[in-house]
């Protein structure tokens, strides 16, 4: 008979918990409208893209009347057709929808083609037809269509450097939509007079419509001002042709009102509210008092930790606003602004960060009074299964992490200062690794802080 969970194995089954709850097949049916008396053509791309598509290719009603005459494949294929990009490994078989793959997140040639041909599919549409628009994190990357005279080469040079320079994924899509002929609004301008009926896997916070794959088939509130902006506030040179694209009034992109995109009805199949409330579950189940933070979490990682670790300090110490044990959960996503030249991700980074303000928790630390340990363990992971570039899905600690960090001779704080959370969390064996989950609702986070007696045994 097997003895209590471990902390950690509660995390990772909360983590399992919510990859479930916001897969394709789980997602997906309830949002299909019926089939259109014309042609249905599926659009997409993103991490969850494929998984979408197969999905709705299961689920894809035949036409009525040849329902009873022919084998499924034949009902489905002179109705059904369509294109999505996924990054590369996230790719899922499909039957009649093509699935291509491209580069993520820096874009690059293949992606391009991918969304020129994507535009010709939805051209010349009519009324009885219908468009599914299948969009995810991650998408904006995989159809880089510059606009106007921008090329490619600007559009990936900016993207590098607003990603180095830690600019959030409202800013950076705000630039790329600017700067596009398919995003902001435009593959639904292109699909009119055609109903769209667009299907979304959220991966930002606050679940904006407009954000998610810098929103190909949603009306853009971002102007071209807030993108000029963008790179003021960063300080990156753009060149002749972008500053002449976002100087020219008539590049703006489609607004909400525009009658064109009326037919467009869009709506959020999977979210981090989605991912939390069945990680909680989970948790409940289990026993733990579980309490979500919020899902819409952003800022410097490292600066988050810090107000997860007085959060803690809180609870531990004076039993509010909580009473231990207790979990702590939150979405959203964070950044990190990289000063060394380490690896890692923003996931990665919270929890090192994390644990180096434990010092002041008034949980133990190596070196002190090891006896009751960190007092606490975490979870911190990127939903899609990679977090940053640090190839894993980030990692967990543990009640003793500290304690073994200390005997192995790692240094949180130097390995903090470099951004080398990889190799601190590789040496621990702490790296959670799922590879391409083929969904994308963005960070997770689960703190579970223990009672004294807890935290002794290990387990809870």
């Amino acid at each position: 008979m097997s003895g209590p969970a471990s902390p950690t194995d509660l995390l990772l089954e909360a983590f399992g918990a919510g990859l479930a709850a916001v897969a394709a097949e789980n997602v997906l049916p309830a949002a299909l409208p019926p089939p259109p008396p014309g042609r249905t053509v599926v659009v997409g791309a993103g991490k969850a893209s494929a998984a979408l598509a197969r999905a709705l290719e299961e689920r894809w009603p035949a036409p009525a009347e040849a329902e009873q005459t022919a084998p499924s494949h034949a009902r489905r294929r002179d109705r059904l057709s369509g294109l999505v990009v996924v990054p590369s490994g996230h790719t899922v078989a499909c039957e009649h929808i093509e699935v291509v793959e491209a580069t993520h997140p820096i874009p690059q040639e293949r992606g391009r083609q991918a969304a020129r041909r994507m535009l010709g599919l939805v051209g010349g549409l009519g009324p009885d037809d219908l468009v599914i628009a299948l969009f995810s994190g991650g998408g904006s990357a995989l159809l880089p269509l510059p606009a106007g005279d921008v090329a490619m080469a600007d559009k990936q040079a900016l993207t590098r450097g607003l990603l180095r320079a830690g600019a959030t994924i409202r800013e950076i899509n705000c630039v790329r939509s600017h700067l596009s002929a398919i995003k902001g609004g435009r593959l639904a301008l292109a699909a009119a007079p055609a109903r769209v009926v667009n299907l979304l896997v959220s991966d930002v916070a606050g679940d904006d419509p407009a954000l998610i794959a810098s929103g190909p088939c949603v009306p853009d509130p971002s102007t071209l001002d807030d993108a000029r902006r963008v790179l003021e506030k960063y300080g990156l040179e753009a060149s002749p042709a972008v500053r002449a694209h976002l100087s020219a009034p008539e590049n703006e992109s489609p607004k909400p009102g525009d009658p064109l995109l009326r037919g467009v009805s869009t709506t959020i199949v999977a979210s981090a509210d989605t991912f939390l409330e069945a990680a909680a579950d989970l948790l409940r189940g289990r026993g733990i008092a579980t309490h979500i933070l919020s899902a819409s979490i952003e800022g410097e990682s490292r600066q988050v930790a810090l107000v997860q670790a007085a959060l803690m300090r809180e609870i531990r110490r004076h039993g509010r606003p909580f009473s231990p044990p207790c979990a702590l959960l939150s979405g959203g996503e964070t950044t990190v602004t990289v000063r060394g030249n380490g690896r890692g991700g923003p996931n990665l980074e919270f929890l090192l960060a994390l644990l180096d303000a434990s010092r002041e928790t008034g949980c133990r630390v190596a070196g002190e009074d090891l006896a009751s340990e960190n007092g606490f363990a975490a979870l911190a992971c990127d939903t899609d299964g990679s977090d940053g570039s640090s190839g894993v899905a980030g990692a967990v600690v543990g009640p003793d992490t500290a304690t073994r960090a200390w005997a192995s001779a790692l240094d949180v704080r130097a390995a903090l200062e470099s951004n080398d959370s990889l190799s601190f969390f590789e040496s621990l064996g702490a790296l959670v690794t799922t590879g391409p989950t083929l969904t994308n609702v963005n960070d997770f986070r689960a703190v579970l802080i223990l009672a004294e007696d807890h935290a002794a045994r290990g387990n809870v």
